[in-house]
């Protein structure tokens, strides 16, 4: 990479940490637990509207995997999330009443909570409705896989985001609140994925799947980014550009092996898809708060399906991560 572009960078980097700076503002301590936070802690940033659905199963997932505190946005949900988080021991709790698009779709908030509380800690940053597995977490707790990211001198691990889907009509299959919602949407795409490399970020470029071929099948380059770098051991010279599919500097893009071998992945299990589904969607263009004009959900409407089945004959049951990797979703590396 030129100096030219270097410096650029670097300068683009500044520009979102001064308005992550400038976006503080928009945030309401609701309850702040963070004086409990121990210097080698492993957090969670999560932005949220809506999704009591999924948050005791999200916040149970990661207590599940090991994360020692959340720290959460509330962008003004009505469904009584919040309140429920309130209540969890080990969550701070954020309300942004302002929009989510000005804030580059939640972007400014949590780069500036990132920048304040989790320098020096591993970071995960995740939606309520994806579930991060990575090599050997069945066995495993995240803090293994961190210890070993810290030994290898490695400051970021990559996850594909795979999209979960149930067998049917989506409706038909109902969701309970605070059940696992993998024992509703069990299936995915294990293939039908086109990956490019960003020649800006460096970073790969992941779409395809279900949405692709049901929701973009002619303009299958509009489709959602499955890219994602979720973990990441923060500092605070960092920002991401993009929700978690690139960052500054560049050199944490680089979580793949650019000579042909492997480096160690995993994937985010993606929940969007339940019984909920038409509720959320409708919800979500009326308010035009997403990204591109909200065109996924445009999508959506679009395909004169209220209640779209996603299954089809190559789809296949999700079992563990060993079969991900089998497939060439995620790689152990030379993790073992």
């Amino acid at each position: 990479m030129g100096i030219l572009r270097s410096y650029r960078l670097r300068v683009q980097r500044q520009r979102w940490l001064v308005r992550a700076i400038r976006k503080r503002r928009e945030l309401k301590a609701v309850v702040d637990r963070t004086a409990q936070i121990k210097p080698d802690d492993i957090l969670v940033f999560s932005t949220f509207r809506n999704e009591d659905l999924r948050l005791p199963h999200f916040i149970q997932y990661y207590r599940g995997l090991g994360v020692n505190h959340f720290i959460m946005v509330d962008n003004d949900s009505t469904d009584g999330g919040a309140a429920f988080l309130k209540d969890q021991p080990d969550v701070t709790l954020f309300h942004a009443q302002a929009s989510y698009k000005r804030a580059r779709f939640g972007v400014d908030w949590l780069n500036w909570l990132q920048r304040k509380y989790g320098h020096g800690h591993w970071t995960l940053v995740v939606d309520p409705d994806e579930l991060l597995v990575y090599p050997f977490c069945d066995t495993r707790p995240l803090r293994a896989l961190t210890d070993w990211l810290d030994a290898s001198s490695i400051k970021s691990f990559g996850a594909m985001l795979l999209d979960m889907y149930p067998k049917g009509r989506i409706n038909d299959v109902p969701y309970r609140r605070g059940a696992d919602p993998l024992q509703v949407a069990e299936w995915f795409d294990s293939g039908n994925y086109n990956i490019q490399r960003n020649p800006k970020f460096g970073n790969l470029w992941i779409q395809g799947g279900p949405r692709a071929r049901t929701f973009f099948p002619t303009e299958p380059a509009r489709a959602p980014a499955l890219n994602k770098i979720p973990l990441v051991k923060w500092d605070k010279r960092y920002a991401y550009v993009s929700s978690t599919h690139m960052l500054l500097p560049r050199g944490l893009n680089l979580v793949y092996d650019e000579w042909g071998g492997e480096k160690a992945s995993g994937a985010l299990l993606h929940t969007k898809f339940l019984s909920n589904f038409n509720e959320k969607a409708k919800e979500e263009m009326e308010r035009g708060q997403h990204y591109a004009n909200s065109h996924e959900y445009r999508a959506y409407a679009a395909s004169g399906d209220e209640n779209p089945d996603l299954w089809c004959k190559w789809s296949e049951r999700y079992i563990n991560w060993r079969q991900l990797e089998i497939l060439g979703i995620m790689s152990k590396g030379n993790w073992a």
